[in-house]
């Protein structure tokens, strides 16, 4: 079977059939909207080159065909392609049946339960990971894509990744954030230490053990990405720990439904103002929902969370008995991988999903660890762009 089109409802729909069978609709408004011609897309970035304003609202297909296109579009090889003329007279718009077909949305909507994940990513619980958090060598991320392209895969499946042959130097952190994108600078600076010291403005920096949290949910927006290198680390304790918050977040859902409701529902409240120079407050529930029921964030982090505020009376113990239930998930020791970070090690979380704590450690010796922040806009674009690469015969994966 050849692919095939047809123009419908006086042309306000175009009907296209792939040659293993599948059909898809699409509108005449949609197609002129996303035309890759270059009246409308800049030929060298995509960027589209008019606003909805220049869509005429009742704008119709008056001709299409199936054509051979041999160039690329949008980064799509060529191949058979709908070439499509528009009532406002625009000819020749072509679009390859792939580009077609991965964007297709004449489809069943997927019964989707709220705390849904993208397919990419994998929540897990400590049995998952055997214990094990997936880990490369600094120069070999660097130097080999197929390396770099491996990690970031795990970061974006896992949330967590280690970085080893970290140079034990000041700001080195920064270099594991080179990897993938760019440090995110906030007041406590390019990078800041976390090693005990006399009046602490965080308790980061005592030898306290801390429960697994996520950081800086006081901010808005977020950190998206921390990175926490050692260069010291001869202590009694101090061992490290992550927890996979969306892997609490949807088995919560799954116990207690309404409970998992309230905490995505209502917002709590963020703040910190530790060092007498700066004051951040955001208001952000535990469990933040995209409008489809896609798990986007949790946000855990007792030290700073302010008075809950949001909640009615009679909403109140039903907030805290969430509340109270996730945090035993959290400490609950099925949710930890844990590790002992030595110096020249790193590891990077995604910190609107992976939470990381650690146990109390001895006055005697030396725990010296650097943190930064950085995005996972950034591990996610050079993820991609190496998976561009690849397609086209670059780098190739192991």
């Amino acid at each position: 079977m050849a692919a095939a089109v047809r123009v419908e409802r006086d042309g306000r729909v175009l009907r296209v059939a792939w040659p293993d069978g599948l059909e898809a609709r699409f509108h005449a408004e949609w197609l002129r909207d996303c035309s890759l011609d270059p009246t409308t897309r800049d030929v060298r970035n995509g960027q589209r080159l008019i606003t909805i304003g220049a869509v005429a609202c009742d704008v119709r297909v008056v001709g299409a065909r199936v054509e051979r296109v041999g160039g690329a579009a949008d980064g799509v090889a060529g191949g058979d392609a709908i070439v499509c003329d528009f009532s406002d007279g625009l000819r020749g718009a072509a679009f390859t049946l792939e580009w077609l077909r991965t964007r297709r949305y004449d489809r069943p909507c997927e019964a989707r339960v709220a705390g849904w994940v993208r397919r990419e990513a994998r929540p897990w619980r400590a049995a998952d990971l055997a214990g094990c958090v997936y880990e490369a060598d600094l120069a070999a991320l660097r130097r080999d894509d197929a390396v770099r392209a491996d990690w970031l895969d795990a970061m974006v499946r896992d949330g967590v990744a280690r970085v080893t042959g970290v140079p034990r130097e000041s700001g080195a952190v920064c270099d594991v954030v080179g990897v993938f994108g760019f440090v995110r600078e906030t007041n406590y600076g390019r990078w800041f230490d976390v090693k005990a010291s006399v009046n602490p403005a965080n308790l980061a920096d005592t030898n306290l053990g801390l429960q697994a949290h996520t950081d800086n949910p006081y901010r808005d927006p977020v950190p998206t990405v921390q990175v926490l290198a050692c260069l010291e680390n001869d202590v009694a304790g101090g061992v490290s720990t992550v927890v996979d918050g969306w892997a609490v977040a949807r088995d919560l859902a799954a116990r207690d439904p309404k409970g998992f409701a309230v905490l995505a529902s209502l917002p709590a409240r963020w703040h910190w103002e530790g060092d007498g120079r700066t004051v951040l407050a955001a208001k952000r529930p535990v469990i933040e929902l995209g409008p489809d029921g896609e798990l986007l964030a949790v946000r855990w982090n007792s030290r700073s969370a302010a008075p809950m505020l949001d909640a009615d009376f009679d909403e109140m113990p039903r907030w805290y008995a969430a509340y109270r239930a996730m945090s035993r998930m959290v400490d609950d020791p099925a949710y930890a991988v844990s590790f002992r970070l030595e110096p020249g090690e790193a590891f990077v979380v995604d910190n609107t999903r992976v939470l990381h704590a650690r146990t109390a450690f001895s006055g005697g010796g030396t725990r010296w660890l650097q943190g930064c922040y950085a995005d996972m806009d950034g591990v996610r674009s050079a993820r991609a762009v190496l998976a561009r690469r690849d397609a086209s015969g670059g780098a190739q994966r192991r």
